[in-house]
C-alpha cells in the first residue's frame, strides 16, 4: 500500500506519454509551480514542448521508465495503454497514486465490462468470444444490430465493427478469426451519448464536473456541450454510478466515464483512467480544470469544489479542419483555441480543440452553429 505522500512545488511530476492530454497536464502543473519530465518515443512531442525535460524511449523500455521513476516525485499517465510491467515497477517505488489496477482494467474491454456487471450497473448485453465459431454462437442469441470490438487496443472506432442484420455474421465471424478475443454487444439505439469527469483523492474525496453531452463523427468525439440536456433522474443515475465505480477500483486522480442515455435509463459504455477529450470544456467553462483538479489529487493535495461558470461547447479541431481553423483565426474573437503542437498534420487527427463560452447553452448551440458555417 502506497503512503498518501504530499508533493509540494517545486517536485517533478512525471507524465509518462506526450500527447495533447500529457501537454495540458504539463501546464496545470508548471502553473501550479510544479516541475515536469515526460516519457514519450517521440522528440519534441507536445507534452515536451513545455516540461522540463523528456526522456526518448519507448513506453515500454524498462531503463526509460526507471529513469522517470527516479527523475520524479510522483508520476502520472496520459493514456491507458501503458506497459502493466512498467506502471506495476513505479507503483512498487511509491509514485504511481493511481496505480496500476485502473489500467489493468481499461485496457481489456472483457474487464471492464465485467466489473460494471459485478457492480450491477447497467451494461448492454454483451458476449466473449474468441474465434468465429463463437462468434457465431453468440449472435444467434442476440437480437440485432450488434457491435463486435477488440477486448484490447481499439479507440476512436478503431478495431470494431457494427453488425446491422444477421447478414454481417459472417464479416463477424471473420473479424473475431483474425483479432482473437472479442466482445460482441448489443447495440444500444440511445438518445443521446454523456460523460461524467470525476476526480478523486486517495483518501476517497470526489468532486464532479458537470455531466457533458457528446456528438461523434466517424467514431471520433467530436462536440461537446454543457450542461448536457439531461433530467435530473439521469444526471443522479450518472453521477451514482461513477460513484460505485470510483469506490470499487479504489480511483485517484480524474476519471471518465462515458455512458448512452434512452430515455430515462443509462449504460455504461467505455472508461478512461485519466482526464478526457468530453473534459476540455472545464478549463475556461469551470473554476478549475480536469487537468488542475487532477494534479491536486496525485500529488495530494485538497480538492476545490467545482463550479461551471458559464455553459460551454467544445469542438475538436481535426486534421481536416486545421487549414480552415488557420484561416479564421485572426478574425476569431470569441472561441478559446488550443493547438497541441503536433508537426503531422493528418485526417482525423486530433490538432486541438475549440471552446466557446456563453450565458446560455441556447448561445452556445447558435455560436457552434456559427462555427461550422464559418468553415465551409
Amino acid at each position: 500500500m502506497q503512503k498518501n505522500k504530499v508533493i509540494i512545488p517545486p517536485q517533478t511530476i512525471g507524465i509518462i506519454g506526450g500527447g495533447q492530454l500529457g501537454r495540458m497536464m504539463a501546464i496545470a502543473a508548471k502553473y501550479m509551480g510544479y516541475k515536469v519530465a515526460v516519457l514519450d518515443p517521440t522528440p519534441n512531442c507536445p507534452t515536451a514542448q513545455v516540461a522540463d525535460q523528456q526522456i526518448t524511449a519507448p513506453y515500454d523500455d524498462m531503463n526509460g521508465i526507471k529513469k522517470l521513476s527516479e527523475l520524479s516525485d510522483v508520476v502520472t499517465y496520459e493514456f491507458e495503454n501503458v506497459d502493466l510491467d512498467a506502471a506495476g515497477y513505479i507503483e512498487q517505488h511509491g509514485k504511481l497514486p493511481q496505480g496500476a489496477y485502473p489500467l489493468e482494467v481499461t485496457q481489456n474491454r472483457e474487464k471492464e465490462k465485467t466489473i460494471m456487471k459485478d457492480a450491477n450497473l447497467p451494461v448492454p448485453d454483451f458476449s466473449i468470444v474468441s474465434n468465429g465459431e463463437d462468434a457465431n454462437k453468440a449472435l444467434k442469441t442476440m437480437s440485432f444490430p450488434a457491435v463486435i470490438k477488440t477486448c484490447s487496443g481499439g479507440y476512436d472506432g478503431k478495431g470494431q465493427l457494427k453488425l446491422n442484420s444477421i447478414d454481417d455474421i459472417t464479416a463477424a465471424c471473420e473479424f473475431a478469426d483474425q483479432n482473437s478475443t472479442c466482445i460482441i454487444e448489443q447495440w444500444i439505439p440511445f438518445d443521446k451519448e454523456i460523460s461524467v469527469v470525476f476526480t478523486r483523492t486517495k483518501s476517497g474525496d470526489i468532486t464532479f464536473f458537470p455531466i457533458a453531452e457528446n456528438k461523434h463523427q466517424d467514431h471520433i468525439l467530436y462536440q461537446t456541450t454543457v450542461p448536457a440536456l439531461i433530467s435530473e433522474t439521469v444526471n443522479g443515475k450518472a453521477v451514482d454510478a461513477a460513484k460505485v465505480l470510483a469506490e470499487k477500483m479504489n480511483i485517484v486522480g480524474t476519471f471518465a466515464l462515458e455512458m448512452f442515455v434512452k430515455d430515462e435509463d443509462i449504460f455504461l459504455n467505455e472508461m478512461a483512467p485519466r482526464p478526457h477529450n468530453s473534459g476540455h470544456y472545464t478549463i475556461e467553462a469551470c473554476n478549475i480544470s480536469q487537468f488542475q483538479q487532477h494534479i491536486r489529487a496525485i500529488c495530494g493535495l485538497s480538492l476545490m469544489p467545482i463550479t461551471l461558470l458559464q455553459p460551454a461547447g467544445m469542438v475538436n479541431i481535426l486534421g481536416d479542419d486545421m487549414n480552415d481553423v488557420l484561416r479564421m483565426l485572426p478574425g476569431l474573437d470569441n472561441g478559446f483555441v488550443h493547438l497541441y503542437g503536433k508537426e503531422g498534420v493528418k485526417a482525423k487527427r486530433k490538432m486541438g480543440h475549440i471552446t466557446f463560452i456563453e450565458k446560455t447553452q441556447d448561445d452556445v448551440r447558435a455560436r457552434l452553429t456559427a462555427y461550422e458555417e464559418a468553415k465551409k
